[in-house]
């Protein structure tokens, strides 16, 4: 990608705010030592801006017990529904399930719902839940505990395939001790059997339906109690659900759970193999501590308490997903209902939410686990190769064809840039291009192929002009990595793809825009949303990011473009109805670093601190968008650091300034990445100049060099 001319920048203090000597630097804050103390997991479970229609303005995240890319999520549901099974203003909790997805626009999983209670169950199912107050409610990194109204506590704590929990019974309350588990519940239509033992509790459970899609899984299970049954009945004379009691006088039971999507020996061996016999508190400390291991690969110093905070949270947010998938002994069940295996040492991923996260979360993931992120691409390429195409947004093992493009491969691309190469690539850059003629993976592509774009009204294809973009950003993705594999026919023939962009641009409106089969453009507005998916012309017109230079050319040079990214940054988050940025949705994402590439960079740093205070708080409604498995929050890190993965496919990284005086990334492979700002505050977000390792910056970008090698990134910042 051709960089933005160096000099004119330098001439006229673009990088360079201004002249104006920045405030003296601080004695050195201490780093944070407990990153874990600073999440706020409830982050997400309110509504923090508009309902534009696009799965509700909350980050539907979940409050419970999961461990960093772990296979259970073990949290309690609430009876209003909000997707992500956890709406803070509701204080009734019907259960606690042991499947989520965070931050989705759809709902599925919150299966097997464990609910304690004393005496019997309501005869009414819909009755069978309990008021809390937030007040007595506790939620951590890896665990989880609150007190019901009537007394009984929960506290819950998750390793990767198991939890555990720890049931307290009130003492003045003389009726029997007990619970139900329900697996003919779920977020959607579920099914399932349980079958009921003298201490024990095993089944499965069928769930699916995402966006009622027709996707189907099957997960077992497997529950062993400290202490034997008094007394057991199937619930509602049911087989998939059952009521247990314990002997008088209980007051305290613990529940040792696994989970498999393999056999109910799977979900056995799971809880043995990660929990090994030790106490609830054990468990949950050892995944608190997992829990700081993975969020100090980044060690941040100074900011205020509020912004360690925020940051923490979306960090944490940012690694729930995806989801281990595979047992501990690798078994996993495929996307073709075969049972397959992991290499040994490794581990199968599930619960891709491709068209949101291969902007900048697994990017995220690759710069601090490389080899996690390594597993995860391919992870990809199995679920590929056994479904024979790449599906947009899977789920467990199934796929779904939820959303637009072909984000997938993309995201094995990112991963491999930024030193996720652990994987076959070869094998993903042969299957990624014959996907390209697979109507499931890429609908009207033979159009695509042929005309360059995905004309208006293209049957199948949801979004043409949308759908036209996608593609080009994958085909740019793959481009890159068939470069970086010395695959040079593949790469040319890539590259000239990535350009039908140029197809959908009308020089007479200046957008990127709908186009008839003939090469006529229909009817036109900037802010419409036909043919657009959840947004509209004025925000897809900047999603070209592997060709930004090439598109302000087109759109008439560096002054035009950045007097009309002044006016679409004139609201953050306006909804997909009016032609200015949609931060709380993922294709405006990248649209604040796009003033580097017009040589204004001071612009970029001024629109990203705006909507990283602004977009962002440490509360329950703290999100003003999905979080779509880490995708927002994911940004919010970047952002944080001043920095952006704005090119799938390349680590190459477009700047802005950082929040904190001081950061530190450990990449999990032994490379260090420093970066410093000392004068770094609320009023300091102007990048006066910048050194990486003691030599100059003069560019508003880095090369994906330096994430590779590590180094010393030191910013000189001052107020605007």
């Amino acid at each position: 990608m051709r960089l933005h001319p160096v000099a004119a920048a330098l001439a006229s203090s673009v990088l360079l705010a201004s002249p104006v000597r920045a405030q003296p630097a601080a004695p050195a804050p201490a780093a944070v030592t407990d990153p874990a103390g600073y999440v706020n997991p409830f982050v997400g479970t309110a509504p923090g801006g508009t309902d534009f229609g696009h799965g509700g303005g909350a980050g539907n995240t979940f409050p419970g017990a999961s461990a960093a890319l772990g296979g259970v999520q073990w949290s309690p549901d609430t009876v209003t529904r909000q997707h992500g099974g956890y709406a803070y203003k509701d204080n009734r909790i019907r259960g606690f399930s042991l499947t989520h997805i965070s931050g989705a626009g759809c709902d599925d999983y919150g299966n097997v719902p464990f609910m304690p209670l004393t005496g019997r169950p309501d005869p009414d199912p819909a009755a069978r839940h309990a008021t809390f107050s937030h007040a007595n409610e506790q939620a951590a990194p890896g665990s989880y505990a609150v007190t019901f109204d009537n007394g009984i506590r929960t506290q819950i704590a998750a390793t990767q395939r198991s939890g555990i929990a720890r049931f307290g019974y009130p003492s003045d309350d003389s009726r029997p001790a007990g619970l139900t588990v329900d697996a003919g519940r779920a977020f959607n239509k579920a099914d399932g059997e349980v079958t009921i033992g003298t201490r024990t509790l095993s089944g499965h459970t069928d769930g699916g339906g995402f966006c009622g899609k027709s996707n189907r899984y099957r997960l077992y299970f497997h529950v062993v109690f400290d202490q034997p049954f008094a007394h057991t009945e199937h619930l509602d004379g049911k087989t998939s659900g059952a009521y247990v009691s314990f002997a008088p006088g209980t007051r305290t039971v613990t529940a040792r759970v696994g989970v498999s999507f393999v056999d109910i020996a799977g979900a056995r061996r799971n809880a043995a193999v990660e929990q090994g016999g030790r106490s609830y508190d054990a468990v949950r400390r050892a995944a608190r501590d997992r829990w700081n291991e993975w969020l100090g690969r980044i060690a941040v110093r100074g900011g205020t308490e509020t912004q360690r905070r925020i940051f923490y949270t979306a960090l944490y947010h940012a690694l729930l997903h995806p989801s281990a998938f595979s047992d501990t002994d690798g078994r996993y069940r495929g996307m073709d209902g075969a049972l397959h295996r992991t290499r040994p040492g490794h581990v199968q991923y599930a619960n891709f939410s491709g068209w949101d996260v291969y902007r900048c979360q697994v990017q995220l993931l690759a710069l601090l686990a490389p080899r996690e992120a390594s597993d995860v691409a391919q992870s990809i390429l199995e679920q590929g190769t056994q479904a024979g195409y790449f599906d947009r947004w899977t789920l467990a093992n199934g796929g779904t064809g939820v959303m637009v493009g072909d984000p997938l491969p993309a995201a094995a691309a990112s991963i491999h840039a930024f030193g996720g190469t652990d994987f076959d690539a070869e094998a993903l850059l042969r299957a990624a291009v014959a996907g390209r003629a697979d109507d499931r993976e890429r609908p009207g592509h033979g159009l695509y192929d042929t005309l360059g774009y995905v004309p208006a009204g293209t049957k199948g294809a949801w979004g043409s002009a949308s759908t036209t973009l996608e593609y080009a950003v994958a085909d740019a993705a793959l481009a890159r990595l068939a470069g970086r594999l010395g695959d040079r026919a593949t790469e040319a023939a890539l590259t000239r793809a990535s350009g039908n962009w140029r197809h959908l641009f009308n020089p007479a409106s200046g957008y990127l825009q709908p186009r008839a089969a003939d090469g006529s453009w229909p009817a036109f507005t900037p802010a419409q949303r036909g043919e657009y998916v959840e947004g509209n012309a004025a925000q897809y017109t900047w999603m070209v990011p592997h060709d930004l230079p090439a598109l302000f050319t087109a759109m008439g040079g560096d002054a035009a473009v950045t007097s009309r990214l002044n006016t679409f940054f004139t609201e953050l988050n306006a909804g997909a109805e009016k032609p200015y940025a949609y931060l709380g949705n993922e294709p405006s994402f990248g649209v604040p670093w796009a003033y580097d590439h017009a040589g204004r960079p001071d612009l970029a740093q001024d629109t990203v601190r705006r909507a990283l205070t602004t977009l962002f708080a440490d509360r329950p409604d703290g999100l003003v968008g999905n979080d779509d498995l880490g995708a927002m929050s994911s940004w919010a890190v970047w952002a944080a650091l001043g920095m952006y993965p704005e090119v799938p496919g390349s680590a190459q990284l477009a700047l802005a300034g950082p929040l904190f005086p001081s950061a530190t990334v450990h990449r999990g492979n032994g490379v260090t990445l420093s970066v410093l700002a000392p004068a770094a505050s609320a009023s300091n977000s102007r990048v006066r100049s910048l050194s990486l390792d003691g030599r100059p910056v003069g560019a508003p970008f880095l090369p994906g060099g330096f994430l590779a090698r590590g180094g010393v990134l030191r910013y000189e910042l001052t107020s605007p």
